[in-house]
This record gives C-alpha cells, sequence and structure tokens, in this order.
C-alpha cells in the first residue's frame, strides 16, 4: 500500500468517525430538549422519557434540525418563543459535544 493509500484511507476513517460522533451528539442534543420541553409540560419520569424518545424520532422526517424545532414549538405552544427553543438547541448541542468528547 502506498503513502497515498494510506492516507485516504486515514481521511475516509475520520471523516466517518467524526460523521458518527455528530450523528451522537445530534441524538443525545435532541434528548436532552425533549427532557428540557417535558419538564416545561409537567412531565417527569416515564412520561419525560417518552417525550424525549419521541423528540428524537422527529429529528428522522426530514434533513436539518427544523423537524425538531416544529415538534418542540408545536408542543410548547406559549410555554417557549422561538428564539428561547433556538437557543437551548444550541446551548443542548454544545453539551451533547462535550459530554461525547468526555466519554472517548
Amino acid at each position: 500500500m502506498t503513502t497515498f493509500d494510506e492516507r485516504e484511507n486515514a481521511f475516509e476513517s475520520k471523516f466517518a468517525h467524526d460523521q458518527e460522533m455528530q450523528f451522537k451528539a445530534v441524538a443525545r442534543r435532541n434528548r436532552l430538549l425533549g427532557l428540557w420541553a417535558a419538564e416545561l409540560l409537567g412531565l417527569s419520569g416515564e412520561a419525560a422519557e417518552k417525550y424525549a424518545r419521541e423528540v428524537i424520532a422527529a429529528d428522522l422526517e426530514e434533513a436539518g434540525h427544523e423537524d425538531v424545532f416544529r415538534k418542540v414549538a408545536g408542543d410548547l405552544g406559549d410555554k417557549a418563543d422561538e428564539a428561547t427553543i433556538r437557543a437551548r438547541m444550541q446551548e443542548f448541542l454544545a453539551e451533547a459535544q462535550a459530554q461525547i468528547m468526555a466519554e472517548e
């Protein structure tokens, strides 16, 4: 195997790893967002966990994060405005990424 092939394989492996980490971070962000929203909705325990799983599943509807935003915003109604939800999404993504990096 040539040096070029080795470098190509290394870049492909890194890309695959980075994509996997990003997927895990977004899924964890969605769980954290779901638990936060569940608290605002007055849910706790298993009901909160179930709601968090629904938020995670909502992310599979389309590419991007708007499907998750629409789900949470629709469920929360006037309990949280758009800016608050989007800010929490960003905060939870940073928290999720930090958690995953700490686990590695």
